[in-house]
């Protein structure tokens, strides 16, 4: 079966994008901690753990722990919901959306690039 020339560029700029974040000096985030953060970043809140489980369809756990390393790595903040004291509201941090812009960076050169996709198809 042929592969789709979309999806190959897809996820070479996907593989370029997480080669470039091991390598810097920064975060490792486990592909769980990654979806929590874009989630919280890229989607409308306020964001709960209960949501953030639902959503990912992971156990409140998987939740918890992928937030304990966010949270260590001031990426992401949680709070005590004023309204439902048994409710934690997810938070964004200023080094967690400077992270995001600098993702985005290497995305967009990766995608800019097209390495190994464009050569491929060249």
């Amino acid at each position: 079966m042929a592969a789709n020339p979309a999806s190959e560029h897809l996820l070479s700029v996907l593989r370029e994008t997480i080669v470039s974040l091991v390598r810097r000096d920064g975060p490792d985030l486990s592909a769980r901690q990654l979806g929590v953060f874009l989630t919280v970043y890229m989607t409308e809140g306020p964001h709960t753990v209960r949501g953030l489980a639902q959503e990912l369809n992971v156990s409140k756990p998987a939740i918890t722990r992928a937030l304990d390393r966010l949270g260590e790595l001031d990426l992401a903040r949680r709070k005590v919901d004023p309204q439902d004291r048994r409710s934690v509201i997810v938070q964004q941090t200023l080094k967690g959306a400077a992270f995001l812009r600098e993702m985005r960076k290497i995305m967009g050169e990766a995608n800019g690039t097209g390495r190994g996709y464009m050569k491929r198809a060249g």
